[in-house]
């Protein structure tokens, strides 16, 4: 038996089986992680029950209290009597729950912490409704009466309801028709004027800025302003419309507010909801996390343009980290003499993958966007200036500085690569006839092309998740316009964007309403890492597909 023992740890055994503990132990806390994220964030999209009570709390006066309980949990009874609670001295522990009362604009807080041993008369409402706002978050209360052109309609009670969804569905509608004008229409036409003035100014500096060069832009612009004029007719007839209704609603301490439906994004009654209707809802709110754009200090409504910008970053960063990392690979191992001088850049290129994603960003700040963006716009845009086109963080050097982040991963994936192809292929296609740049064209890079994606893979990894250097390269809290669109040329280098990871930072570090962030950022945070996985799967397939294409040649 003790033979057996030491034979069984002589092979090595207890070493296969303490790294199959460890690898196991890794996959069940990354798959934790995961499932801890993705619950998080999806509490924010379900349709909670909507409570009312009267919160009579020692030493307060009584309240009637309407929202939703988003968090509960048990505190000492100590920390309650320092914050002035009158907790009896019997009482070791209190539980709580984190209760979102909305009504902002009224009492001033979105959430507040109840104790639940002093709420009494609890009860779900079956016509407590949430109105979702534009501004001032959420609305807990009572529909009470509906309001056109300043006139009430003095509605039954259970005539009020219907009325208002039919009239919502209506203004929201009638927004939609308004933000494909003033984004599309209005948006072309605004880049076109933009780019009649570029050119004006272009001319005057070049000095051939005639009387005929004059008249036709004056005549383009005289139509652009025509068709702006038509759609400003459009948007005031448009408003007009939308602005008729309002609604009057009841809170639940009996005060009274006007809403404008312009203002409100959805009408809700969870109480009422079979579920049926709350996966209806559920599904169109995910949807509209992911399609629509963000609101309100980007803690509510969408993040589409930062999924599109991240998406957009590292493709451009893709598409150039590629060629630059493949060339250098293969100077340093098929043509650079292998010696002191090789060995020192190889040190260097592996001492590059650990510098500080920061250094990076203020690199990238000087030389990219400073200096070699000032000289763009010196020499091609001067029609521009003093306003910057390239002279200013971006997207392409964001892409380029994440770029220059990642070109050592690539370099020394694609090496690896390079050394596994057997001397033997080099050597039968040279006595072939075929010459060393032809060998490697034809043979070598695509034998070494899985390599190359594994590199790519690891680069895209990285870089889609880095938020330091980006802050001072290209990425905001907010950007106006998407990095492509339908104005030539399509694709706009220049401009900035959101991305997923600041969108993350911002919401979770900088919002001024940080409870109802909190689920926002879990959300974010499980979307940047499903859009990783996707790009990682992507390349990945794309490897695999080479490696059996290529597997016969190795043997």
């Amino acid at each position: 038996m003790k033979l057996a023992t030491k034979d069984w740890i002589r092979q090595g055994h207890p070493w296969v089986w303490l790294n199959a503990g460890a690898v196991a132990i890794c996959m069940v806390m990354v798959f934790g992680l995961l499932i801890f994220i993705a619950v998080k964030g999806a509490v924010h999209f379900w349709p909670n029950a909507i409570y009312s009570g009267l919160y009579a709390p020692p030493n307060q006066p009584a309240e009637y209290i309407l929202g939703e309980i988003r968090e509960r949990e048990i505190v000492t009874a100590k920390r309650m009597r320092e914050a002035n609670v009158d907790i009896p001295a019997d009482v070791e522990f209190v539980p709580r729950a984190l209760m979102k009362v909305g009504n902002r604009d009224m009492t001033g807080k979105d959430f507040r912490w109840i104790l639940t041993d002093y709420l009494t008369e609890v009860s779900e409402p079956i016509d407590a409704v949430v109105f979702e706002r534009r501004e001032w978050g959420n609305f807990y209360g009572f529909p009470v009466d509906i309001i056109e052109a300043g006139e009430a309609l003095n509605l039954q009670p259970d005539v009020v309801w219907p009325e208002l969804e039919t009239r919502l569905a209506r203004v929201l509608d009638i927004f939609s028709e308004i933000r494909d004008i003033e984004v599309g229409a209005i948006g072309r036409i605004n880049y076109q004027i933009e780019q009649l003035r570029l050119e004006r100014r272009a001319q005057e500096l070049a000095g051939t800025l005639d009387s005929q060069a004059v008249a036709q832009i004056e005549a383009e612009r005289a139509d652009l302003d025509a068709r702006y004029a038509v759609l400003e007719n459009q948007l005031i007839d448009l408003y007009a419309q939308i602005n008729r209704d309002k609604v009057r609603v009841k809170a639940i301490s009996g005060a009274t507010q006007e809403i404008a439906l312009s203002r409100v994004v959805r009408a809700v009654r969870p109480n009422d909801l079979s579920l049926i209707d709350k996966l209806v809802y559920y599904i169109s709110h995910f949807v509209e996390f992911v399609i629509d754009e963000p609101r309100e200090a980007n803690t509510e409504g969408g993040i589409f343009p930062a999924i599109f910008g991240t998406v957009v970053m590292v493709i451009v960063m893709s598409i150039i980290v590629t060629p630059f990392g493949v060339i250098a690979a293969v100077y340093l191992r098929e043509y650079a003499k292998q010696g002191p001088l090789t060995r020192t850049i190889r040190i260097a290129v592996n001492n590059l993958a650990g510098v500080p994603s920061i250094v990076y960003g203020v690199f990238g700040l000087g030389f990219f966007v400073y200096a070699i963006g000032g000289s763009i716009d010196q020499a091609f845009y001067p029609e521009s200036l003093p306003a910057p086109m390239f002279g200013t963080p971006g997207l392409l050097w964001a892409s380029l500085t994440l770029a220059l982040l990642t070109v050592p991963v690539v370099i020394v994936a694609t090496e690896e690569g390079l050394t596994r192809i057997p001397r033997a292929v080099r050597e039968g296609s040279l006595a072939l006839g075929a010459t060393k740049f032809e060998t490697l064209w034809r043979v070598v890079l695509p034998m070494s092309s899985p390599a190359m994606m594994t590199g790519l893979i690891l680069a895209i990894a990285r870089a889609a998740g880095e938020v330091a250097p980006l802050m001072l390269v290209g990425v905001v809290k907010m950007a106006p316009s998407l990095p492509v669109d339908l104005n030539a040329p399509f694709i706009h280098f220049e401009r900035k964007f959101m991305h997923l990871g600041f969108h993350i930072y911002d919401v979770g570090f900088q919002s001024p309403n940080v409870e109802a962030a909190r689920p926002l950022v879990y959300a974010t945070a499980f979307l940047l890492v499903a859009v990783i996985a996707i790009l990682n799967l992507t390349a990945v397939m794309v490897r695999n597909r080479l490696r059996e294409r290529y597997k016969s040649l190795e043997h």
